[in-house]
């Protein structure tokens, strides 16, 4: 099992570089960061983008894995992004992960003056956004006419540094984002089941996880896949368990392991941010990080 870390856009860079450089030091296998315009209770306050906060973090780290989770369609398009994210492949030596997801109806949604897509408009998005999308950072030249996103003559020379291109990590529940997730995945990443993080029980979690890997281990067999190929990413936070794993190198691992049981392959816990629902003990989180994964073995 691997442990990384997601570091919210927050902070200048003049302070934020040092939590990039802290991550690579305390031997997190990736740093992420979200790819909003905004997000929740932090859209009154600071908010950097995703691209170039990864873009100067590769420039701070040597080699510390680099990802968004999640990029989503709602305010990207494959032609630019394809684009960028050879250009950050490159610059960080070829450490990119693409986390990329459907997206949801937060601020991001609307803040291009759109009305909010339905579930099945995003669903309808997203399954054309992924293959084109793998299609552009594979292929030299991409021609392709689609329903939502198009592409006439876009070229993306030289590629990734990371070959055939760099891998995605595709946050699905659904049956349709599974089978994208089985189809172009290197690796799956959940938060878990939304319907029980306000009065579930981690027990159910841990069920609702379950059924969940079962359900990508069918979409992976559907496509002639197996599931064993894909990483099973945690993003921790949002189940019924909240911030208790971080509350202690004990409880942490205990957390670790009854999700190691069930196939997870990485862990990912929020850097602390004082006064937020990622508020967190900084020595215990930094304990954590040296320390709970060896206690597994």
């Amino acid at each position: 099992m691997r442990l990384s870390t997601v570091i919210l856009p927050i902070h200048r860079w003049s302070e934020g570089q040092k939590t990039w450089q802290r991550a690579e030091e305390l031997g997190f296998h990736a740093a992420y960061t979200y790819d909003h315009l905004s997000w929740r209770t932090f859209r009154d306050g600071p908010w950097f983008g995703a691209l170039p906060t990864l873009t100067a973090a590769a420039a701070a780290t040597t080699r510390i894995r680099l990802g968004t989770l999640v990029t989503s369609p709602n305010f990207r398009h494959p032609v630019t992004l394809a684009k960028e994210l050879i250009t950050l492949d490159d610059i960080s030596g070829g450490r990119v992960t693409l986390g990329i997801g459907a997206g949801g109806n937060g601020f991001d949604a609307t803040v291009l003056g759109q009305e909010p897509w339905t579930p099945k408009e995003r669903a309808d998005r997203f399954a054309e956004f992924v293959p084109l999308l793998d299609r552009l950072l594979t292929e030299d030249a991409v021609s392709q006419r689609g329903t939502f996103y198009s592409a006439d003559e876009a070229r993306n020379i030289p590629g990734c540094a990371q070959r055939p291109r760099l891998p995605f990590a595709v946050a699905a529940t659904g049956p349709r984002g599974l089978r994208l997730a089985a189809r172009h995945g290197q690796a799956w990443v959940t938060t878990g089941d939304p319907k029980i993080f306000e009065t579930g029980t981690p027990e159910q979690s841990v069920a609702a996880l379950r059924g969940q890997i079962e359900k990508l281990g069918k979409a992976c067999a559907e496509t002639g896949r197996e599931v064993a190929e894909l990483d099973k990413v945690l993003l921790t936070g949002f189940t019924p368990d909240r911030g208790r794993p971080l509350e202690s190198v004990d409880a942490f691992v205990d957390f670790a392991g009854r999700h190691r049981e069930l196939g997870f392959t990485e862990l990912v816990i929020h850097w602390p941010i004082p006064d937020s629902d990622f508020a967190t003990d900084q020595q215990v989180f930094e304990r954590i990080a040296t320390e709970a994964l060896a206690q597994l073995d």
